[in-house]
């Protein structure tokens, strides 16, 4: 077999080495055989060492690659040069190391004698009786200069004062290994103030990886490198992977999303981004606070950022609902005649559910439910009691926004009833002294009523359909274009068979139909239900009005030119009638596993003009919020008297932080993090309604000692992941009064 026919095999996770990444593996003969990716040269031996001899250009042992990038040839000479002190370290005893252990005393005389610390050795103590352990740190020119000098006896090298490094004199009693580590870590984080779950980024395991590759004696970067070259090649790097997604708009289409949000100073600052299904980017951010309420002000600003993303390439400009925001939008609509506004989706569900749950008889629930959970989770016994009979499972689940975090805690409450239940009748319960306390007995009174809990059940019954909508319109795993409007459909047909009568589910159905047909119901929802092959055929007779006036609005406003119109009319009866490939029995089957959009392009060419209009719709969002705010000091970029030149360094800062962040909700769809902790202060803003005591918290028997909690289980407060497609309940939508809504006043009156 010739060397060209050979497959390439899969290189595993456990190469770590960068070479791995600059170079392809093939098997010959039962022979593994590497081969350069510039040059294609094959090695049939040296492993990877000799490919970073022959990347680097060292001479001696083999061919130098003419191609390799400048780069790439420097990286791998570092590496080399890497190998080989790591190399020489590894030749050190363990009891070498055990001997730098020394006393109080003997520690301040060494530090006088050219030592100088660049980063933080941590050794553990020979004797569990020893006071304390030093922190020895040595610079590797200082490591070597004590080596010569024992072998040559030159004392000449002018001593370092302990004052340049006054990490010399920390003290910590620190067990060897990971633990050793995992400590320095935490102090770190500690020190400088970080959020704690800054160990859930991505992009930490990654920086770790690259510290031990290099090995011991890594100089740390300097202040001015973070802020300085790092960041520039940072910003660099981003841009590279905005430009990638920018080139795909063009097809696919776009959505401007413009996230309004206050700062704690006041501010009031517009985020702007740009969704297609390639992934979401940060383009910029505005304090708007002097100019959110003008509207015409606000539609000049909308404005420049839709041309500076190109008119031609967007579809819809996302915002809030606010009346300005209304105003802004239709302004800029007339202005740019071929794309949308349209209100946020999941802002529109929010405000549903708010307004479910200013029902009184909804409201004493929460309320109910609300006294237990601040109990439980202010008293370390009766919260680890519970998660002791939920086997992990929290009660206490933080959702997109606080309206469905309300209603998931209330569904968590019910999956759990027969666990608290069994908890509540337990020697382990009666034996504990908060049963005997007044908060204690209302629990087991709730618990044990028959009528709480039914109310419970018909709660979730009438929110949970919406609380689907909202999970699908803020998934990351598909376009939501193509979903909302059968959600919306599927939710008021879940409200309709719950509740039965007509005067009963009118009710709930009137606060819907307010959000949706005064701010959400728009062309393109209808024409995202339209294009959906899996909705379409499921419909059966004529398409409703309201759906096909949706496709309709679309094509005269989505396309310009008027013969382009006049085709994709046209083509439209080769889709409804499943003509040509539409009919196949291969695009039968994937109309129920395939997006959308893929469905579109994979069986959709012979109706080219059609197709490219149904991809540009069914890939787009439906909101503008689940989004993680940037959480740099804003005050300090929009200080009237910040230089220039430093505020366009942090205007960067926030480019790249911002993007990093975003870029992280792909590369962690299948990540399985920690669990989240409900009484965190990184979760507060959506469930202190539902852990923070009414009045002062005392401290009882112990009660508030934090350390004797048990840490929340591995993921086992995350529900499964939801089915964020269709409902199913019923096949066909063929339910006028769904679709028309309640649109007589005096008609509800006589119900």
């Amino acid at each position: 077999m010739m060397e060209t026919e050979l497959e390439p095999m899969p290189i595993g996770a456990l190469k770590r080495d960068v070479a791995w990444k600059h170079c392809q593996m093939f098997k010959f003969e039962n022979r593994t055989r590497l081969k350069c990716i510039y040059c294609g040269k094959m090695f049939s031996g040296g492993g990877i060492h000799r490919i970073k001899e022959h990347l680097a250009g060292q001479k001696g042992n083999g061919a130098t690659c003419p191609r390799v990038h400048p780069d790439v040839r420097r990286i791998m000479r570092q590496s080399l040069e890497g190998s080989i002190v790591k190399s020489r370290r590894k030749q050190k005893r363990p009891e070498d190391i055990q001997n730098r252990l020394l006393g109080t005393g003997e520690m301040e005389t060494m530090i006088t004698q050219s030592e100088a610390i660049t980063g933080l050795q941590l050794l553990a103590a020979p004797d569990a009786g020893e006071p304390h352990l030093r922190l020895l740190a040595k610079e590797e020119e200082g490591m070597t200069n004590r080596r010569m000098i024992g072998r040559t006896g030159n004392t000449s090298s002018p001593p370092v004062t302990p004052h340049a490094h006054p990490t010399s004199n920390l003290t910590l009693g620190l067990p060897k290994g990971k633990d050793q580590v995992h400590m320095a870590i935490g102090r770190f984080l500690y020190d400088v103030g970080a959020p704690l779950d800054a160990v859930n980024s991505v992009y930490f395991q990654p920086m770790i990886d690259a510290i031990v590759s290099e090995g011991l004696g890594l100089k740390a970067p300097s202040y001015h490198d973070i802020r300085g070259w790092i960041l520039k090649n940072s910003v660099e790097e981003v841009k590279g992977v905005v430009d990638q997604y920018k080139g795909t708009w063009a097809k696919t289409g776009c959505s401007i999303l413009a996230d309004e949000w206050t700062t704690e100073t006041g501010r009031i600052l517009i985020h702007f981004l740009v969704y297609c299904p390639e992934g979401t980017v940060f383009l910029k951010f505005v304090d708007a606070s002097d100019i959110v309420r003008s509207p015409d002000v606000l539609y000049e600003l909308l404005k420049n950022v839709v041309e500076e993303v190109g008119v031609q390439n967007v579809l819809q400009v996302i915002t809030d609902s606010a009346d300005h925001y209304i105003i802004a939008g239709k302004k800029l609509t007339d202005t740019f005649p071929t794309m949308y506004w349209t209100p946020c989706a999941a802002r529109c569900i929010n405000l549903m559910l708010e307004d479910f749950g200013k029902f009184e008889w909804i409201n004493a629930i929460l309320e109910h439910v609300k006294s237990m959970t601040r109990f439980i989770y202010n008293h370390v016994v009766v919260l680890n009691m519970m998660r002791k009979y939920t086997y992990g499972k929290d009660l206490i689940q933080p959702a997109l926004t606080r309206s469905a975090t309300d209603f998931t805690i209330l569904q968590n409450m019910v999956n759990l009833k027969s666990n608290l239940q069994d908890m509540v009748t337990s020697q382990e319960w009666m034996d504990c002294p908060y049963s005997k306390k007044p908060e204690g007995l209302t629990m087991i009174d709730i618990i044990y009523s028959q009528s709480f809990w039914s109310s419970c059940s018909s709660i979730i019954h009438l929110t949970e359909p919406l609380l689907r909508v909202l999970r699908m319109v803020g998934s990351h795993k598909r376009p939501a274009m193509g979903y909302i409007y059968e959600c919306m459909y599927r939710a008021k047909e879940a409200i309709k068979k719950e509740f039965v009568e007509k005067k009963d589910y009118l009710v709930y159905w009137n606060v819907i139909d307010q959000r949706w047909n005064k701010q959400l119901t728009r062309p393109l929802q209808a024409a995202g239900f339209y294009l959906n092959p899996k909705f379409f055929y499921s419909i059966e007779g004529d398409v409703h009005n309201e759906i096909m006036s949706g496709m309709l609005d679309c094509i005269e406003r989505l396309v310009s030119e008027i013969k382009i119109q006049d085709k994709i009319t046209k083509e439209l009866s080769s889709y409804k009638n499943a003509v040509g490939d539409f009919g196949r029995k291969m695009a039968i089957r994937a109309r129920n596993t395939m997006l959308p959009a893929e469905w579109w392009s994979t069986y959709g060419g012979g109706c080219p003009n059609l197709s490219r209009l149904a991809i540009r719709i069914l890939n787009q969002t439906c909101s503008a919020v689940g989004f993680k705010q940037n959480e740099i000091s804003f005050k300090q970029i929009h200080n009237v008297t910040r230089n220039q030149l430093e505020h366009q360094r942090l205007s960067d800062l926030v480019f790249v932080q911002y993007n990093l962040r975003l870029r992280q909700r792909l590369l962690r769809k299948n990540q399985e993090l920690d669990a989240m902790d409900p009484i965190s202060f990184d979760n507060i803003d959506t469930v202190e309604n539902w852990i923070t005591e009414k009045e002062a918290v005392t401290m009882e028997n112990g009660s508030s000692d934090w350390m004797a909690l048990d840490q929340p289980l591995a993921n086992a407060m995350l529900a499964p992941s939801p089915n964020d497609e269709a409902y199913g309940l019923d096949a066909g939508f063929e339910d006028d009064e769904i679709f028309n809504g309640v649109r007589d006043e005096e008609e509800n009156g006589r119900q």
